[in-house]
């Protein structure tokens, strides 16, 4: 089946993909005393820790102001990031008797991931107003590029969520190496600092060439416009995301017999 048969199956099946999304988050927060209040809590507390060593512990002179606010737009992004990775790695194994017993398009079960952490990460985002407010802080124009960032950010996920999913079913160990490569990868994110904060060329270029970087330039253009590091490295992000999506598509046809076997 063609990549172009597949998308038309998959969008044939999207009420089936709400359902799942919908049961993925009712799932997901049945146990929990806070439910949805943790999707706020955990980025909140991880922004004060890092405010505080970043402002308190190690004193930043200058640079985006308030920090508090830059660090979440920062951090909010990648939460996204790395937790949907993290699942769609085993989109397929954790889900392996509905996965080889019905007959829906078996990406159904990456974009189930992609979908609800998406959620998860907009229900979020009244924490963003909420600072926005204390510091008195308006939205810019920018604030319009929103959207684009959380389609770009869509698209790299379903594309790499794609990849991992059927690569992991076929090599175990790529879970271990997911989880060491994503904390690598955040520190060459600018999810602590700005990218106009690197001065050596080179430096500057490798970073430039990794999408998140362009998606997060987008999320926080909304609040500090000033910092923004130009189209280039949204440019880049956008390439980047459409390729890994149609990489992603690729590999996980090509694996899906393989993977199927293996379940």
């Amino acid at each position: 089946m063609s990549l172009a048969a597949r998308a038309r199956a998959l969008w044939q099946v999207r009420s089936v993909l709400w359902l799942l999304i919908r049961r993925d988050l009712k799932v997901r927060y049945a146990s929990s005393a806070l439910g949805y209040v943790w999707t706020i809590l955990d980025p909140l507390l991880m922004t004060g820790v890092y405010w505080f060593v970043f402002t308190v512990v190690f004193i930043r002179k200058g640079g985006e102001q308030p920090y508090i606010l830059f660090l979440i737009l920062g951090l909010l992004s990648w939460q996204w990031f790395s937790s949907t990775v993290t699942e769609t790695s085993r989109a397929l194994t954790s889900e392996t008797r509905l996965v080889r017993s019905t007959r829906l398009p078996r990406e159904i079960w990456v974009l189930k991931v992609v979908g609800s952490k998406g959620l998860e990460f907009l229900f979020s985002l009244p924490v963003v107003v909420l600072f926005m407010a204390i510091y008195r802080k308006p939205p810019a124009w920018e604030i319009v590029l929103f959207p684009l960032a959380v389609l770009l950010q869509a698209v790299l996920l379903t594309g790499i969520g794609m990849a991992l999913a059927a690569a992991t079913v076929l090599v175990r160990d790529l879970q271990r190496v997911v989880r060491i490569a994503l904390r690598v990868m955040m520190y060459l994110s600018p999810v602590l600092y700005s990218v106009n904060a690197i001065n050596i060329g080179p430096i500057k270029a490798l970073f430039a060439i990794n999408p998140m970087t362009g998606i997060i330039e987008l999320y926080r253009a909304l609040a500090f416009p000033d910092e923004f590091a130009g189209w280039a490295v949204v440019g880049v992000a956008a390439l980047i995301s459409v390729l890994m999506l149609l990489i992603g598509a690729a590999v996980f046809r090509r694996l899906e017999n393989a993977v199927l076997k293996e379940l």
